[in-house]
């Protein structure tokens, strides 16, 4: 659904609210000696930072003596969170690298609290403890405008306020927190609503959300991605789907997917200086060869690359589609029968992988996310960008067009009989796609239903109308709301240079 690239991202902006207040938690059996000089510490020290210290200490105490006390007590604090401005990640951890990267341990729980808690869903991790010198207001503020939004339009869900104060008693002791599962689908749906880029926002209600919060292995990651794959093609009903992995925490990133989308093609330099495969994927296949990628003995023009998986214990590793999990569809042209001699392909399911997405002031860095193709984004980008396959004077030669000048609009001729191409060779194959008239209408019809439901539907121009015959569609004759709201999916550089780079690591 308009997905070129991959990239039909918005951006989140979220704005600071009030000061983190002190929680108290249980502390580690320690000497008493050096019990009681952390607490002391952390008590004075808090005291002169402005907050709530039980047990009637006297407020005339040095701040500065409180200060170094609670240094010393806490130690060096490898991880530093910041607040940074829209379309950016949350949290910024530092220090991963330094240190040797311990073997995550399978299903160890801590012992149960004494106090009583809610009831912890089966797939989330014990949060941990907020760390040193996090300004937990931004997630504050976040957390609650989402949960405003999602209580106004979920009546259902009960009242606003016992849930809310129960948020912000979990972001001050841990600098984040837990989405319910009704939270997070919402979450995830709207951001699609909000998607500035994307035209085929009007199925965003029918997004099926999987949650797997609780997997932050690389292995683990990759096989529910397979998993994706197959549930989202459907036998060829394509489903609007999103798998949501462990999210990012002031104490520990999530796990990254490098690759646009699940599914690409290899690129390869040849000899003679022409590209073979995909020539935007050239640099990133280059980058995987070092890392131990094996391509095909014989290399093609549509190579599946292996699925590249980063977290912060395992560092990058590579994992081969396998075959069940890739449908490709040939592409026949409906009249000319020698289109086939071009031996095309391409994959049915585009699911963009590198994408954040933001719900709340938590981020969840590895969500893979999928529509249904739009036909324009295969046969006049993929295919036919000059930067990309650049089927277009091959195919005008086999037509037999004259190339000699422009005026005989040969690119133009050429480009529609591709882009049949592949809308035949979809439907013909059973495969779910759109094409782009029939899309910009029902484009159209979201925004008419959200102007009833009395919201703005934001929509980038250059992204809403299609890369061909764009005058033709209804979408052109008019100006959109261009206000970034959130939920959201975001990109930032360093996802964009892994993605075509394989190059530099997430964690440094």
């Amino acid at each position: 659904m308009a997905y070129s690239e991959g990239h039909c991202p918005a951006r989140t902006n979220l704005t600071p609210s009030r000061p983190r207040r002190a929680v108290a938690r249980r502390l580690p059996a320690v000497p008493l000696a050096v019990l009681g000089l952390t607490l002391a510490g952390a008590a004075l020290g808090l005291l002169g930072l402005g907050g709530e210290v039980p047990g009637g200490v006297p407020a005339a105490v040095p701040i500065t003596l409180g200060l170094a006390m609670l240094v010393a007590a806490a130690g060096v604090c490898a991880h530093h969170l910041v607040a940074v401005r829209a379309g950016e990640q949350l949290f910024h951890l530092s220090g991963w690298r330094g240190a040797p990267r311990p073997r995550r341990r399978a299903a160890v729980r801590r012992p149960p609290r004494a106090t009583a808690a809610p009831r912890r869903p089966a797939n989330r991790p014990e949060a941990e403890q907020v760390p040193a010198r996090v300004d937990t207001g931004m997630v504050r503020a976040a957390a609650k405008e989402f949960l405003e939004l999602f209580h106004g339009e979920n009546p259902e869900a009960g009242p606003l306020g016992p849930r809310l104060a129960a948020v912000m008693r979990e972001i001050d002791a841990t600098g984040t927190y837990w989405h319910t599962s009704e939270e997070l689908e919402f979450g995830a749906r709207v951001a699609w609503r909000n998607n500035k880029r994307c035209i085929g926002r009007l199925y965003w209600r029918s997004l099926q959300v999987r949650d797997l919060r609780g997997v932050s292995d690389a292995g683990g990651v990759a096989g529910h991605c397979f998993e994706h794959l197959s549930a989202a093609h459907n036998g060829g009903k394509i489903r609007p789907m999103i798998t949501v992995f462990a999210p990012e925490t002031p104490s520990r990133p999530g796990p990254r997917i490098w690759n646009e989308q699940l599914i690409r093609y290899a690129g390869y330099d040849q000899p003679d200086g022409r590209p073979l495969g995909d020539p935007r994927y050239r640099a990133f296949t280059s980058g995987l060869i070092r890392r131990g990628w094996r391509p095909p003995e014989q290399r093609g023009a549509f190579d599946v690359l292996p699925l590249v998986v980063e977290t912060v214990e395992e560092g990058p590793k590579l994992f081969q589609l396998p075959a069940q999990a890739v449908h490709e569809v040939e592409l026949r042209h409906p009249e000319l029968p020698w289109f086939a001699d071009l031996d095309l392909r391409w994959h049915a399911v585009p699911v963009i992988s590198n994408n954040r997405l933001v719900i709340g002031g938590v981020s969840y860095p590895a969500a893979p996310f999928n529509g249904w193709y739009m036909g324009t984004e295969i046969g006049a980008r993929n295919l036919a960008d000059t930067d990309r396959y650049d089927l277009v004077p091959e195919v005008a030669e086999r037509m037999g067009l004259d190339t000699s000048h422009e005026t005989t609009l040969w690119r133009d001729r050429a480009l529609v009989e591709i882009n049949r191409a592949v809308l035949h060779s979809f439907n013909l194959n059973g495969v779910t796609v759109t094409d782009h008239h029939t899309e910009s209408r029902r484009f159209l019809l979201h925004l008419e239903k959200e102007e009833r439901a009395g919201r703005t539907c934001p929509a980038d121009w250059s992204w809403i109308v299609p890369p061909m015959s764009g005058s033709q569609t209804p979408v052109f004759h008019r100006y959109y709301d261009t206000e970034t709201r959130t939920p959201a999916f975001t990109t930032d550089p360093d996802s964009t240079t892994r993605a075509l780079q394989a190059d530099p690591p997430a964690f440094t």
